[in-house]
């Protein structure tokens, strides 16, 4: 049975759903019974042009039959093509280092705020202050550049030095010292509550942070890639930070990780490196993603559909006014706020059970992040079994 099979030979990480899915349509998933589900996570806001996306899947195929690796000794034509893409999507002189995940990437941009503090401060800048509630991955720097307790287990210690967390923005100015090189933060924290900051407060913050020299990393990890509705969530905020990560939606489900840099000088030959990052296979279905994606950005149906979505997002919370306090989030990186007497876990697989796929996110938000090419049919559909799902919690 594959579940003992499972059990057996993959390590004890995840608590997982025992369901085996088939195949993918869209924002549609099937299991090998034949029972479908509509999928509002895509991946955890990965499946960015939905399962099952034939022109990804034809650009996939005909890497895959020409070149899929031959590392980044030489010359790897789709990745030079994405980070020329990237840049002219940024709308700046910026240059791309590719890995395979949004840890790797965050890993990186610590890397390169770290070598700006030792070549223009010689060594004396090199602290990295985040946010609490933030998550920035999971390797041992990226978790202790996470600012939430539950990830400093003990078991993994001791963790790296020179990282600090500050409950909010305003908190951050008086965190400033002559040892930090950075700030580093997600403009909508998605695991911490699907929080977004104010667009005024962050513009100050890049400001003061400007004037200080010190350098300001934005986490698009989850936010990039048109999630927001832009190509970046900083082109919301009217900002230019000088890192920007990004990782998940970019390459529709192939693994990939981006460091998106104003500071093309600071790495040099050895600095950094990644065996598989931005390979022929990667990088190709990366370019034709975000070609899918610029298309339907500028055809008006991506605005369309965060429209649509955001209609029925409300009117669902509305429904259930003892189990949901507020909708949280845009783009189509959402969330219902519960109230903390809501048992969240048992309403997320009420909705499983009723074959909609839903997340979790810090202590009390029900997390929404389906495909940036989902329907209207299946955005209905969904909402039709999330209020099945939940009436016996109303």
């Amino acid at each position: 049975m594959l579940e003992n099979m499972d059990k057996k030979y993959v390590l004890n990480t995840y608590a997982r759903n025992y369901v085996n899915f088939k195949q993918g349509t869209n924002a549609t998933l099937f299991d090998d019974k034949g029972k479908d589900y509509i999928d509002f996570t895509s991946g955890i806001g990965v499946v960015s042009v939905g399962h099952g996306n034939k022109r990804l899947a034809n650009a996939i195929a005909e890497q895959a039959s020409n070149l899929i690796h031959t590392s980044n000794l030489y010359l790897i034509e789709p990745q030079a093509k994405l980070a020329k893409k990237i840049s002219e999507l940024y709308g700046e002189d910026v240059g791309t280092f590719f890995a395979n995940s949004g840890a790797e990437a965050n890993e990186g941009a610590i890397k390169l705020a770290r070598k700006y503090g030792q070549k223009n401060y010689d060594g004396k800048r090199y602290r990295v202050i985040t946010l609490e509630n933030s998550f920035h991955g999971r390797t041992i720097t990226t978790v202790k550049a996470t600012g939430q307790d539950s990830f400093h287990k003990a078991d993994f210690s001791p963790y790296p030095d020179g990282f600090s967390y500050e409950p909010n923005i305003e908190a951050l100015y008086n965190a400033v010292n002559d040892e930090t090189v950075a700030v580093m933060i997600e403009l909508i924290q998605g695991e911490g509550g699907v929080a977004p900051f104010d667009k005024d407060e962050i513009q100050k913050l890049a400001k003061f942070l400007k004037q200080k020299d010190i350098l300001l990393i934005v986490d698009e990890v989850q936010t990039g890639v048109y999630r927001s509705g832009e190509f970046l969530a900083t082109n919301l905020y009217d900002i230019k930070p000088d890192i920007v990560t990004l990782a998940k939606g970019l390459a529709g489900g192939v693994p990939i990780g981006a460091v998106v840099t104003t500071h093309k000088e600071l790495f040099e030959a050895g600095d950094h490196g990644s065996t598989f990052g931005g390979n022929f296979l990667s990088s190709r279905a990366g370019c034709e993603v975000l070609d899918i994606l610029e298309s339907y950005k500028s055809s008006g149906e991506l605005d369309e559909a965060f429209i649509y979505f955001d209609s029925k997002l409300k009117e669902f919370g509305l429904e259930f006014p003892k189990l949901f306090e507020e909708v949280v989030g845009f783009g189509l990186m959402r969330g219902l706020r519960c109230f903390s007497s809501v048992d969240l876990t048992g309403l997320i697989q009420s909705a499983f059970k009723e074959g909609v796929l839903v997340l979790k996110s810090g202590r009390n938000t029900l997390r929404f992040l389906p495909p940036l090419t989902i329907t209207k049919v299946e955005i209905n559909e969904g909402f039709k079994r999330l209020k099945n799902a939940y009436k016996t919690f109303s």
